[in-house]
């Protein structure tokens, strides 16, 4: 007998708190590269990529073949217990591909709350300091120091008591909400000022693109400046490439747009090609400024999940996944720029993103900047109804942002872009 969305749903709301939300009312029963099906074998255009997980797609043959061999061997030992080759074989290739000065070491662990709660102990450890400074409409994690670092209270902070201590926060630039660059370093100043002495500060943390905050590049500008910010103080400059990592933005890594070289980067999503897989990478004399003990996790670094990672890293190399995002991204945006122009649509402005990390807003009219969050709500439910899988973001819930697998055919890009379109009017109604 075959189980239908309506019947899994009803489960699930006996089975599953509330807490965990699901964006859609469908249930997954297969998927390939950029396409997916449900329970009741209705096909999908998938633009959400498992939330920036699948830049590879969903079951690439050559993960999925390399995933099958490792599972032959062993999958689990705990790589406290009995180490294993492919941790030491996967850090070996991010250490050379990763931005930073010097000579790099990479520690790996599960989810990407947990890479970025570790790199700010590697830098606690390291500093001898405990401030943090975050950016308002950063979203970092669920852990209780990732949510103290994340810039959003609704849903994310409600309801869980205070947060974790010596974490500031200061605007991210955004032109649109009438933040620039030079308000965010005042804003960084007066808190040196007024609350923080520089000298207390072990790192400033940053998404080099904000992914939850709504695809807001972080402007070269402050990246540069921060960098130079941090250099004057003795503060570590992590950045979070969780969701704009391997390949995303055209760059293995966002933060390489900018040409600035940070101390420690978080990585987890599109690392191992839908297998739970993050790491920290970083300088190496300051990642082993951490005593033996500190750092670790029971499954932090999979032997199935570093097999899967290392079969990423080929496929990205081989299939010019970098330049294949640069190609994805224009197509995109040119065709929502041709969106833009048109009257039989909701209102579109501030289409925008490096690669194929595309976000743009819905407003309540041309020529301003009122967020529509009711009519965003019906972009995606018109979108699910023409078969694409869309999500929104933002601080104002008026962002859609597109995160379509990099191994996307032409045909299929074009498809789901005819299904945005499509729900884009419907929206309009």
């Amino acid at each position: 007998m075959e189980v239908t969305n309506a019947q899994l749903a009803a489960r699930r709301t006996k089975a599953v708190p509330r807490g965990v939300s699901t964006a859609h009312p469908i249930f997954a029963a297969r998927a390939e590269n950029a396409e997916l099906w449900d329970v009741e074998g209705r096909r999908y255009i998938d633009f959400a990529g498992g939330i920036a997980v699948l830049n590879t797609g969903h079951r690439h043959p050559k993960v999925m073949a390399a995933v099958e061999e490792q599972l032959r061997r062993v999958t689990h030992t705990a790589f406290q217990v009995s180490a294993y080759e492919p941790y030491i074989a996967l850090a070996e290739r991010l250490n050379a591909l990763a931005p930073v000065s010097g000579p790099a070491k990479t520690i790996l662990f599960t989810t990407g709350a947990e890479a970025v709660e570790n790199a700010v102990k590697i830098a606690r450890a390291a500093t001898g300091r405990s401030g943090v400074i975050a950016f308002a409409g950063g979203f970092h994690g669920r852990s209780m120091m990732t949510l103290g670092l994340t810039g959003k209270v609704a849903p994310y902070k409600k309801q869980f008591g205070p947060m974790p201590g010596d974490i500031y926060h200061v605007p991210f630039p955004v032109p649109d909400h009438s933040i620039t660059v030079a308000d965010c370093l005042r804003a960084i100043d007066f808190l040196f000022r007024a609350d923080l002495a520089p000298e207390r500060v072990a790192a400033i943390v940053i998404e080099p693109v904000q992914g939850e905050g709504g695809f807001y590049p972080a402007p070269t500008e402050l990246m540069q400046e921060l960098r130079r910010l941090c250099d004057r103080h003795g503060i570590l400059f992590i950045v979070d490439e969780v969701q704009t990592g391997f390949a995303r933005t055209g760059r293995m890594f966002a933060v390489e747009h900018s040409s600035v070289r940070p101390d420690l980067i978080a990585i987890a999503k599109s690392l191992a090609g839908g297998f739970p897989l993050s790491g920290v990478i970083g300088r190496a004399e300051i990642m082993d400024m951490v005593e033996p003990g500190g750092l670790g996790g029971t499954y932090a670094g999979n032997p199935v999940a570093c097999a899967a990672a290392l079969a990423v890293l080929d496929i990205i190399a081989e299939e010019r996944l970098l330049e294949r995002a640069e190609i994805i991204g224009a197509s995109v945006k040119s065709r929502l720029q041709r969106i833009a122009s048109r009257n039989d649509t909701v209102v579109i402005t501030g289409i925008r993103g490096p690669g194929a990390m595309v976000g743009f807003d819905i407003v309540a009219s041309r020529g301003t900047y009122e967020p529509d969050a009711a009519a965003t709500r019906r972009v995606t439910e018109a979108a699910l109804a023409e078969g694409l899988v869309l999500l929104s973001c933002g601080v104002f819930a008026n962002a859609i942002r597109i995160l379509v697998p990099l191994t996307v055919s032409d045909a299929v890009l074009d498809e789901g872009m005819d299904k945005l379109e499509a729900a884009l009017k419907t929206a309009r109604a």
